[in-house]
């Protein structure tokens, strides 16, 4: 049976989003998005892991006896999530140690087990890799959706810092959009990331119940062929 790409990417970045429709993984989401450099290092973070992890569960779902099969998997995550530490380390030490427990914390992360046992362990390599691209990219979306709103709100710049992520090279990205900004203390604590998640999965049923009416409305009108007139009315017959 064929994998329906389309069909992924609409459940990764929108109808199953991990953070909006599952919510998991809330726990580093509400913590670390304060801002910007912050929410897009833990979101690339657990793309990496959330890929790689898929792959490796996809190579080995035909030798894995049940008995040892979750065991395996969260061996396989924690791996990639110890790679994935190095490599912060060695290259974005300043920001890792922003990230503190959270970049381990994703061996926890309820979102890629759960896509190593739905998904990669019942399918091929490229589907399991495109799943987890696409998961990853969603929950990373989120997590920057929140960091943009948070860091604006509360601090009154955006994209601060991003020299930690990206280098010398993003050193003077910082845009300051409110200048003498007292800031909005609020939304840099937790409370703040409670709140602007809770106004995404709102607006996002909001944009989905409006997606389902027209759905139906467009159901409901039968295309008649032929000529129509157009009355005064707005009736068309």
């Amino acid at each position: 049976m064929s994998a329906d790409y389309r069909e992924i990417s609409k459940n990764g970045l929108w109808n199953n989003n991990p953070a909006l429709v599952q919510l998991l993984g809330l726990c580093p989401l509400l913590a670390v998005t304060g801002s910007v450099v912050n929410a897009l290092g833990l979101g690339l973070a657990t793309m990496l892991v959330l890929t790689g992890s898929n792959i490796a569960v996809s190579l080995i779902r035909k030798t894995v006896s049940d008995a040892v099969r979750l065991p395996a998997f969260v061996m396989i995550i924690a791996s990639f999530t110890t790679c994935t530490e190095l490599l912060m380390k060695a290259f974005t030490y300043e920001l890792y140690q922003i990230l503190g427990i959270f970049i381990p914390l994703i061996v926890t992360n309820c979102a890629i087990l759960g896509r190593a046992d739905a998904f990669a362990s019942k399918n091929s390599v490229l589907p399991s890799a495109f799943d987890g691209l696409m998961m990853g990219c969603g929950f990373a979306g989120v997590l920057l959706t929140i960091g943009a709103i948070r860091e604006i709100l509360g601090s009154g710049t955006l994209f601060a810092n991003m020299h930690l992520l990206l280098g010398p090279a993003a050193e003077n990205w910082t845009l300051t959009l409110v200048e003498d900004y007292s800031g909005l203390l609020v939304a840099i604590l937790p409370p703040g990331a409670f709140i602007v998640t809770g106004f995404l999965i709102a607006l996002k049923n909001v944009i989905d119940a409006e997606l389902e009416r027209r759905e139906k409305a467009r159901r409901a009108a039968p295309v008649v062929k032929g000529s129509k007139r157009v009355r005064t009315t707005g009736q068309i017959t």
